[in-house]
């Protein structure tokens, strides 16, 4: 009985941390042309946040040893989300600098 709650209890740890997610973003967004220099900024931030995210989730986190440990594909399909998101947001990033050029900021 004891055993089997360990297990239920590591099974729940690894459904819960195993397979960690990165935001992604949309490179062109509706109201992008309609941002202010100051909101364009903001976003510069908030994509630099995601950045953070997605390199946090490549490296030595507790879900992807805990993926590579129980289930090493997931710990794959972390490094591969997480550089998916690195170039959604890199896409964006150029794309609102367009912008950001284009109105003088």
């Amino acid at each position: 009985m004891k055993a089997k709650t360990i297990v239920s209890g590591i099974v729940g740890v690894v459904a819960v941390v195993g397979c960690t997610s990165t935001q992604k973003v949309s490179v062109v967004q509706p109201g992008d042309r309609d941002m202010t220099c100051s909101q364009l900024e903001s976003e510069f931030a908030q994509l630099d946040q995601v950045m953070r995210e997605a390199e946090g989730n490549k490296g030595v986190n507790t879900a992807n040893v805990a993926a590579a440990v129980f289930f090493w594909p997931a710990a794959v399909g972390n490094y591969m989300d997480a550089d998916k998101a690195e170039k959604l947001v890199e896409d964006r990033r150029q794309h609102l600098m367009s912008i950001h050029e284009e109105k003088g900021c």
